[in-house]
């Protein structure tokens, strides 16, 4: 028995990741851990690009669709998630594929995820009051009176990040910059990171045409499934953000489709 490998396959979105891992899966004979933070809902398949039966028939998949849109899931989940996985599945191959979207997935199960608390009912009730009643904007500000450091670095256009660092000062009664790692941890196996890429061009035109395939498979009608329940953070995604303007009568659904596609 050689050393265990995790074979990482990154890339930005359309630009193959899923083809080439099935590929590389199927030439080493091992299954494929999904990073994707939207893959991992049961109900949300055409418009995360869910693997399709065909391609869980060719490859063993974990980690898809196994929670609930209503569930609470974070990076340091995943971590855990993968690293009890792995564990077992080693024991069965001498290489693992993980392929994703999600970089901080990815970078959780690489490099190790801060020691962060796990955040009660309570302060999560707390935070989600205040964000619905007072949006974005208020919780920026409230972000940059516990943690300024982090709000410079912060994405604060992303509510989940904004809302998550709150949640983790609250609950910590510490900043979220003090409580983040500095070293990278030691994993017992080898991890070797590939990244694909595309032409600009060629890119953008396999997005617009992925786009136009989720509408050709439904996602309009998945969409409008889930938009009742549109607050829920699992929601809170491209694809389905733009859907849901649309069913408000904000813009028409081709308008809808072109900003799917620019975003």
């Amino acid at each position: 028995m050689g050393e265990k490998r995790l074979i990482v396959i990154a890339g930005p979105t359309a630009v193959g990741k899923t083809e080439y891992a099935l590929r590389k899966a199927e030439e080493l004979g091992c299954p494929i851990i999904s990073a994707d933070s939207r893959q991992v809902y049961k109900e949300l398949k055409i418009g995360t690009a869910a693997p399709t039966e065909a391609q869980l028939a060719r490859v063993k998949h974990y980690l898809v669709g196994h929670r609930s849109i209503r569930d609470y899931y974070s990076a340091w989940e995943f971590e855990q998630d993968v690293l009890k996985l792995l564990d077992e599945l080693f024991q069965r191959y001498e290489n693992v594929v993980m392929t994703g979207g999600s970089m901080m997935y990815i970078d959780a199960v690489c490099d190790g995820i801060d020691d962060i608390p796990t955040i009660s009912e309570g302060v999560r009730k707390q935070v989600c009051e205040v964000y619905e009643k007072e949006g974005l904007e208020r919780m920026t500000n409230w972000l940059k009176e516990l943690d300024e450091e982090h709000y410079k670095k912060v994405d604060l256009k992303n509510p989940k990040r904004v809302v998550h660092a709150i949640e983790v000062c609250l609950e910590s009664g510490q900043t979220y910059t003090s409580l983040r790692k500095k070293k990278k941890v030691e994993r017992p196996f080898r991890i070797e990171k590939y990244a694909l890429e595309r032409e600009r061009e060629e890119l953008f035109d396999r997005i617009n045409r992925r786009v136009l395939e989720m509408i050709d498979e439904g996602l309009v009608e998945e969409a409008r499934r889930y938009y009742p329940q549109r607050e829920l953070n699992a929601l809170n995604t491209v694809g389905y953000k733009e859907l849901f303007e649309y069913f408000d009568g904000k813009y028409e659904l081709e308008e809808a489709i072109r900003l799917i596609q620019r975003n």
